[in-house]
């Protein structure tokens, strides 16, 4: 299976390790080329070594999101840290490129619950954080 991820903060960095470790080809994407850092150390070896693609680029750009392999993804994962950016890009996947699985991070729970509605897969983690504190407080329960 073939994995794009746009946005190589904590989130990106850590799902795409641990998708390439488990046996599958994962590209990356992020206009910061010092993100590349958190890649490394892939079981000894470096990120390009262990079958891992990187390219520096803004993910907003169709140009970009070509060279990183969108075409031919079968998952694409917007992660980076603007909900805009990842609605954006989630969409042109999605629309554009016909991926089929995509899925998209955003901060915001009523623009995920929305987006979500519109067909979007999305993930808030501000709305999970919501609920483990509801749960730690006994609310609703």
């Amino acid at each position: 299976m073939f994995v794009l991820i746009v946005g190589a903060g904590r989130v990106g960095s850590a799902v795409a390790k641990r998708a390439l470790a488990e046996g599958h080809e994962v590209s990356v994407l992020d206009e910061d080329p010092l993100s590349h850092e958190r890649l490394e150390e892939i079981d000894g070896q470096t990120w390009e070594d262990a079958g891992g693609l990187f390219t520096v680029g803004t993910a907003l750009e169709v140009d970009a999101l070509i060279e990183a392999g969108v075409q031919r993804a079968d998952v694409f994962i917007a992660s980076t840290d603007g909900d805009n950016t990842n609605l954006t890009v989630a969409q042109v996947a999605q629309r554009r490129f016909g991926v089929g699985n995509v899925v998209c991070r955003v901060m915001d729970p009523a623009r995920a619950a929305w987006y979500a509605e519109q067909g979007l897969r999305t993930i808030s983690p501000t709305r999970h954080a919501i609920e483990m504190f509801e749960q730690a407080l006994g609310l609703g329960s």
